[in-house]
């Protein structure tokens, strides 16, 4: 019998943070063995991206010289952990994997026995908008129609923030609602009746003004309302209340996309609190702990629709994984935010095709960071190891 070939150990780690809008910064993260076999993954998380950094200061000096395999990172801990460590951790995941794959020469679709060619998605037309007036939100998603898709997604309530998870608190009024109702009802005009649309609520409402806000949707037949309130376990009841009072509206109620590890799913499972379980690539964990979650939601009649709006190579870990998952429905894609989603690996991204995508099949997620294009763009690169 021949020998197993030794899988290099870890030789380098590096954080690479790209500014690709005004808005907007997407990290990736490359992890290179002793072969000089480099992998990559994404760990953008908005607004805390020192906080992923200071993760990964933390973690790259315990890998290094750990052979360049995913289960290098299975002593890592996740359960309770924030966003940013979950960020760190999912990154080097889908970059040990990618790693995984280019030895095996198979997609990790294929390594992780993932039937699927193709995978639905839905366009997230939010973050692509120049202005918050209605006609902009009726001419994005009329131009993602017209580019294939079946279902997009807004954010329409710009004016609200109960809770001031985005800044400071503004309560919620009548005036301020109505805002958000004019750009929902411009983009169901625009996409028509054969359009899924989803509205999502970032978090933004207390349960009564969660009531008051999916009444008013009901007559614009949306497809699911996303992330109506805050998901503490205080709220768990509250939530589980909506989600029946969007159902009576012919609504879906969706969230759970800031979950690290399988357990956080656990609260809202239990509780009843969705129709449909938005896990994220960039913070579950990684392939297995995406995996994992999934299979919970479906022992408990819950779809899987991931949460996906940033860069490509989260885009393309978040394709490879969706290819297999149980109980998968539609997978999110960051729509018209920025040409660099195109430009910043290589080869370029599988274009979607009448709202679908085809699952890479090249070694590994298929994918490199494009050097040069990147370095047009950098704000800031960390090394640990070797660079």
């Amino acid at each position: 019998m021949a020998a197993l070939t030794p899988v290099p150990p870890i030789a380098g780690i590096a954080l690479t943070q790209v500014r690709v809008s005004p808005k907007t910064i997407w990290l990736f993260v490359q992890v290179t063995d002793a072969a000089e076999f480099v992998g990559v993954g994404e760990a953008t998380l908005q607004r805390e991206e020192a906080a992923v950094e200071a993760a990964l200061a933390q973690l790259a000096p315990t890998l290094l010289g750990r052979a360049a395999d995913p289960r290098a990172l299975a002593d890592i801990v996740l359960t309770g952990q924030s966003r940013a460590l979950g960020a760190a951790v999912s990154a080097l995941d889908h970059a040990l994997w990618d790693l995984a794959g280019q030895r095996a020469q198979q997609s990790v679709a294929q390594l992780l026995g993932a039937p699927a060619t193709a995978v639905e998605l839905y366009a997230n037309v939010n973050r692509g908008l120049p202005t918050r007036d209605p006609a902009a939100f009726a001419h994005a998603v009329r131009v993602a129609v017209r580019a294939g898709f079946r279902a997009v997604k807004i954010a329409p309530f710009d004016e609200i923030d109960t809770f001031g998870r985005w800044g400071e608190a503004t309560a919620p009024t009548s005036p301020r609602l109505e805002m958000g109702l004019a750009r929902i009802a411009a983009a169901r005009d625009a996409v028509g009746s054969g359009v899924d649309v989803m509205v999502d609520c970032h978090w933004r409402f207390d349960e009564e003004w969660a009531k008051t806000a999916i009444d008013a949707c009901a007559p614009f037949d949306l497809h699911w309302v996303e992330c109506p309130m805050p998901e503490d376990d205080a709220n768990l009841p509250a939530l589980k209340r909506l989600r029946a009072y969007a159902r009576k509206r012919g609504m879906l109620l969706a969230g759970g996309e800031d979950g690290v590890g399988r357990a956080a799913f656990m609260s809202f499972l239990k509780g009843g609190a969705y129709d449909v379980l938005m896990p994220d690539i960039k913070y579950v964990g990684g392939f297995e702990e995406m995996r994992a979650v999934a299979a919970l939601a479906v022992q408990h009649g819950v779809a899987i629709a991931p949460h996906n709006p940033t860069g490509p190579v989260a885009h393309l870990a978040s394709v490879q994984v969706c290819a297999g998952l149980p109980g998968f429905t539609r997978l999110e894609l960051q729509f018209n935010e920025s040409p660099l989603f195109d430009s910043l690996v290589t080869p370029m991204p599988p274009r979607p095709v009448r709202g679908r995508v085809a699952v890479p099949q090249r070694p590994g997620l298929g994918v490199a960071l494009a050097v040069h294009e990147i370095a047009r763009h950098v704000i800031r690169h960390e090394v640990w190891g070797v660079g």
